[in-house]
């Protein structure tokens, strides 16, 4: 399975496409601007709503529900990267995250 640093993430830019499998209210905590809330209990039925022939980048916490989501998706198909450490590490090394409810 691929696999980036957050630091690698952001050097992508705004342009990145971002998975958060984390759960809904975890996403409306806290987020990385951008990125689409696809929470890994529904990644199964939500496939159809994650973009096609190019790299998504799979977050969650801190990178173990992101890995099983991002082998899931890579075995039907999809250029799927788990981002190691997750939004855990991605405020750690001061990258931008958006608080609060999700309207």
């Amino acid at each position: 399975m691929k696999s980036i640093s957050v630091d690698e993430l952001a050097a992508l830019g705004t342009g990145a496409p971002i998975i958060d499998v984390r759960e809904d209210e975890e996403y409306a905590e806290a987020r990385v601007p951008g990125a689409k809330s696809v929470p890994l209990s529904r990644l199964a039925a939500s496939m159809g709503d994650i973009p096609p022939g190019r790299p998504v980048y799979v977050m969650c916490a801190s990178g173990g529900r992101s890995s099983r989501a991002a082998a899931h998706l890579s075995e039907h198909g999809y250029d799927a990267v788990n981002v190691m450490g997750g939004i855990t590490e991605w405020y750690r090394d001061g990258h931008p995250v958006t608080y609060g409810t999700v309207k």
